[in-house]
């Protein structure tokens, strides 16, 4: 069939999309293939955030650290708090739905050096995405290895849970290069699988077992196994053990990440980054609850030598059979939850590299034109992860440092630009946005970052020793001591900050929301054409 003409004879433009549009006007062509629907963007952050990884890997944290108090009521504390962080980043996503999300804010909405901002901001969300997938892999591989045991009778050690890791980070790189399609459809099945697979283990341990713990230790008991004896020991043990909650709060920027392949991503973003965080809420409360519950004997299920004490919960509350397969239940729910992982890193380091700020980033910002996906960052992201896991060969507590990592450069990275926004009065929201609520909730968000920035470099069992030590710090020192050196040598030089590949369209009319107003006017310097290339830093 032949292409549709305009009277005079030649061929009519191609229709272009309000999506398109938005991004053009952000100074992008659409390159990414835009497949994904609003709840295949939720479905992604949904499944990195995984309540069936990240809340059973690091439950065995709030054991040792807090015990019942900090994996309850912790949960729900943080729960909230990170709703706060959530609404924020999703009112800036609103305006600016872009793969480069965190950093591309930044440089957006900060008044004098743009490109700084946007460096630094990106820096300290590259890692957290290589954390954040490394510690899921992580994670998972324990999972997987843990079942391999119980079924199969594999011994369990750290060179075998780490060619676990490595088989299953590789098949995530497989699955990503694949095709976004393909992404979409295994990220909708995950969202399901999760929340069945939560109502069966919930519904399972609280029918199934003879005894339950009483309710009152469910949610005030506090265990400290730290080796902290200190006078208030046991609060420092409860606030450490936030990190359970925390680390399983994170990866939900995927939504921003991947909203250059979602349908009306000026509102399906923003909300697919704040409902993921809602529904894991309510999902994880239920299912630490129901583990919580039904605790059969603490010490020995924390200390189990399977390394997974919801393992031996499992087992012992519900019989062999029953506990096989509620743990079958997180093996695959991990398995989608590093997947997704993989999937939202390798577009910000795509993202990055289209603006040049990573080391060969003409190879990594490449798009296969065949998939449509960046393959050559999808390789990057796994292998960056696979060398951060590194240390598990020798160190027994490289996940609890990679947990640790992930959560702190992350949320760097996610307030940053909530800091830069409530900093700049003539930000003119999107068609998603928080009205008179913005300027509380971006404060409060920015507060409970600032804390836990501190809670999670400190120790995290005593006595400190070459073993235990929690290198967090290291790794987040080094990173930032290397991204300031290059900017002081080299990138101050020639970063200009985020960089259009395309000539700007003209700005589409405003859509006002059903029963409002229209947003008024952006002024200058705010809005969608806060970053042009060349701009001054």
């Amino acid at each position: 069939m032949s292409a549709p003409t305009q009277p005079s004879g030649t061929p009519a433009a191609p229709e272009v999309g309000l999506d398109e549009q938005r991004l053009a006007q952000l100074g992008y062509q659409q390159e990414l293939r835009r497949k994904l629907s609003g709840f295949s963007n939720f479905a992604v952050s949904f499944s990195i955030i995984s309540v069936l990884a990240g809340a059973i890997t690091s439950y065995g944290i709030a054991m040792t650290a807090g015990g019942p108090m900090a994996i309850t009521l912790g949960w729900l504390l943080v729960g909230g708090m990170v709703t706060l962080v959530a609404l924020a980043m999703a009112e800036i996503c609103s305006v600016y739905p872009t793969a480069g999300a965190l950093y591309w804010w930044a440089a957006a909405l900060a008044k004098r050096n743009k490109a700084a901002w946007a460096w630094f901001i990106g820096w300290f969300n590259f890692l957290g995405e290589v954390a954040v997938t490394a510690a899921i892999d992580f994670g998972a591989a324990i999972t997987t290895s843990a079942f391999l045991s119980l079924t199969f009778g594999l011994e369990v050690t750290p060179e075998r849970t780490f060619v676990v890791f490595l088989v299953i980070i590789v098949a995530h790189g497989l699955l990503n290069t694949f095709g976004v399609n393909l992404v979409r459809v295994l990220s909708d099945v995950s969202a399901w699988w999760h929340l069945v697979g939560v109502a069966v283990i919930v519904g399972v341990l609280a029918i199934v077992p003879d005894q339950h713990k009483p309710i009152s230790e469910v949610f005030f008991e506090v265990r400290n196994a730290t080796g902290f004896d200190f006078t208030g020991a046991a609060v420092y043990a409860v606030l450490v053990g936030l990190l359970m909650a925390q680390y399983t709060y994170t990866g939900y920027d995927a939504s921003a990440h991947v909203a250059e392949e979602t349908h009306d991503a000026a509102r399906s973003a923003p909300r697919g980054i704040v409902m993921s965080v809602v529904v894991s809420v309510v999902a994880g409360f239920f299912l630490l609850f129901a583990i919580t519950w039904s605790i059969q004997d603490y010490d020995a299920q924390r200390q189990t030598e399977l390394g997974l004490p919801p393992a031996q919960i499992f087992i012992d509350a519900a019989g062999e059979e029953l506990g096989f397969f509620l743990l079958f239940i997180c093996v695959v729910a991990q398995f989608f939850c590093g997947m997704a992982s993989v999937t939202a890193n390798s577009r910000m380091t795509y993202a990055f590299s289209r603006d040049g700020a990573l080391p060969g980033s003409r190879i990594w910002r490449r798009v296969n034109p065949r998939t449509g996906t960046p393959t050559n960052s999808i390789w990057l992201c796994v292998v960056c992860s696979t060398l951060l896991v590194l240390p598990s060969l020798w160190n027994t507590t490289a996940y609890l440092a990679a947990t640790s990592i992930a959560v702190i450069g992350l949320y760097i990275a996610y307030v940053g630009p909530v800091f830069l926004r409530r900093r700049s009065p003539d930000f003119t929201p999107g068609p998603w946005h928080l009205g008179r609520w913005s300027p509380l909730v971006g404060w409060l968000a920015i507060g409970w970052v600032g804390v836990i920035c501190v809670l999670f470099v400190l120790p995290t069992s005593a006595p400190v020793t070459a073993s235990n030590f929690n290198y967090t710090i290291v790794a987040v020192v080094v990173v930032l001591g290397a991204a300031w050196l290059w900017w002081v040598l080299s990138a101050r030089h020639w970063f200009t900050g985020p960089r259009q590949n395309i000539a700007p369209h003209p700005e589409p009319e405003p859509e006002p929301e059903s029963g409002s107003e229209p947003d008024p006017e952006p002024e200058s310097g705010s809005g969608a054409d806060a970053v042009r290339p060349g701009e001054g830093r």
